[in-house]
């Protein structure tokens, strides 16, 4: 095999994980739109989440991406302590769904203009949570796989918003 042909290899498995990223960003994004703030409000399943907290969880989440990928710092970084490291029911205020759909929005754009400058072979360096001797025992434990893995996470958290949607 070519050292060509490897560039292009690796070139388009990246294009296929970060489109998928983009296609679940954009149904967020549609979903999002389709719901009211009284939607959003509710569970998603008795005893669940809202899709205000998930909303903002999935916000804070893509926010830590700039960090884990090395491409700059959280936009807000008080978002993780309301939805990361807290549950929905913790009693901290929160802001309104017009801000975190904002906070959302801001997020993914500026994410998506950074992750379009990762030159291809930086996408399998190692993610700044792992160290260097992790990483030179698990390579695959890389920037790519961060993104894959959040790719993931929308998508599941993307399943259960749907049920706010009224018929």
């Amino acid at each position: 095999m070519s050292t060509n042909t490897i560039i292009s290899e690796k070139e388009l498995f990246i294009k296929m994980v970060i489109s998928n990223w983009d296609l679940q960003v954009g149904r967020m994004n549609s979903l999002i739109a389709k719901l009211s703030d009284e939607e959003l409000s509710t569970p998603t399943a008795p005893g669940r989440n809202t899709g205000v907290y998930l909303l903002g969880h999935l916000a804070a989440v893509s926010d830590g991406m700039f960090a884990f990928l090395g491409i700059g710092e959280k936009l807000n970084p008080k978002m993780e302590e309301l939805f990361v490291r807290n549950p929905e029911g913790s009693g901290m205020e929160k802001p309104s769904v017009a801000e975190l759909k904002d906070y959302w929005n801001e997020v993914n754009a500026l994410l998506s203009e950074k992750m379009s400058q990762i030159a291809p072979e930086e996408w399998f360096n190692r993610h700044t949570a792992v160290s260097e001797e992790d990483f030179a025992k698990e390579p695959h434990r890389n920037k790519l796989n961060i993104v894959i893995n959040r790719t993931n996470h929308l998508s599941y958290h993307l399943g259960q918003l749907v049920y706010l949607v009224k018929k």
